[in-house]
């Protein structure tokens, strides 16, 4: 089964002035136009250039058309720095209805950060973005574009990646022999076990509606790095249109990904995902509300 449980300290965020109140679920109707969901693992030397762009973004958008509204979720998982502490400082400075924070117990991996955040949100469209700010934030316009292109049905599912595919051979060019070698052949197992017709799966810019992040997520299983292809993979089983979009990204310093090993654990995530929805021990499941 899905793993949707949550500990009781994290069904509450932190107001400004320090109270304690109830995170809303997916399966409540939207309230705001947007949410935007940032996993966040020891982030806080890299997070406020990124939170610091996005907000400046969000108010600008909000100044020219007052109706718009949004929230930012940020997700704290298991840091051990002070992650938590300075992205309460956004929620001091912009208020809780804007800023909120979500501080997971123990880490999940990001996939499992993504999904708590997503479960707690408001938006109409669900925006999840890196906490590193590689994506330039004024990108999502693209995104929407994107999901306007889209036809989303009665059921209104569809969701839009943000793409780096047209940045590759630049990549290829800047990596070793061995980085390449391993970069094709996670694309092939992708290609091979699970997702067809999507050549980014990893970019951490993604735009759901909300019946669709409602769908998608609460079959997710996988929590840590693969958790993105499951994730489109399941999209595809539910037959969610999704289109790929081009956005602007910039290499960060300070990935969590260690070359070799995450790769390897990425592609070993990719086999057992097949095989586990083959032999039926993974099953689609039909979204239903609980902790």
């Amino acid at each position: 089964m899905v793993n949707l449980r949550r500990h009781e300290k994290e069904k509450y965020f932190l107001t400004a002035s320090g109270e304690k109140e109830l995170f809303p679920s997916l399966h409540d109707p939207s309230s705001r136009d947007l949410s935007v969901v940032v996993p966040a693992y020891n982030e806080e030397l890299r997070m406020p250039v990124m939170m610091d762009e996005a907000m400046d973004y969000l108010e600008k958008r909000q100044k020219q058309n007052p109706s718009f509204t949004y929230e930012v979720i940020v997700v704290d998982d298991g840091s051990r720095d002070k992650t938590t502490e300075v992205a309460l400082r956004y929620t001091r400075k912009y208020s809780a209805d804007k800023v909120r924070v979500l501080t997971l117990v123990k880490n999940r991996g990001k996939g499992g950060a993504v999904r708590m955040g997503t479960m707690s949100s408001r938006g109409k469209l669900i925006l999840m973005a890196d906490a590193d700010g590689a994506t330039k934030f004024s990108d999502i316009e693209k995104l929407e574009a994107g999901l306007k292109d889209i036809n989303r049905g009665p059921e209104n599912l569809a969701i839009s990646c943000g793409s780096r595919a047209h940045l590759e051979q630049e990549s290829v060019a800047q990596r070793s022999v061995f980085r390449t070698f391993l970069m094709y052949g996670f694309h092939f197992l992708v290609w091979f076990l699970c997702v067809r017709g999507i050549r980014d799966t990893q970019c951490g810019f993604k735009l759901f509606t909300r019946e669709a992040a409602l769908k998608s997520f609460s079959s997710l299983h996988v929590e840590r790095w693969a958790f993105d292809v499951e994730l489109l993979f399941i999209a595809q089983c539910f037959k969610i249109p999704i289109t790929e979009v081009a956005v602007n990204w910039t290499e960060i310093e300070g990935s969590k990904l260690v070359p070799f090993w995450s790769w390897l654990q990425m592609g070993l995530d990719l086999i057992f995902i097949r095989l586990r929805y083959i032999t039926g021990a993974w099953k689609l499941q039909s979204p239903h509300k609980s902790d």
